[in-house]
């Protein structure tokens, strides 16, 4: 997801900003902005972006699991 093409702009990921704390993002054309922001200047910069944590198994799947799940 990370380099679809039609990503939702967000100042929080463009190249023209940089995170200054607080949800605050401070924009080279637009001063103090929110994280959530975005206008029509957006420039998509993926390493800006946070990827989601990947999911983790609760007690009971791993339970379920056995050896023949991991074999091809």
């Amino acid at each position: 997801m990370l380099f679809y093409r039609n990503i939702t702009p967000s100042c929080s990921y463009c190249r023209l900003g940089s995170s200054i704390g607080n949800g605050e993002i401070a924009c080279l054309r637009r001063g103090i902005t929110s994280a959530g922001g975005s206008c029509r200047r957006f420039v998509y910069d993926p390493l800006k972006r946070e990827p989601e944590s990947p999911s983790v198994l609760n007690k009971k799947q791993r339970e379920e699991m056995c050896e023949e799940d991991f074999t091809i």
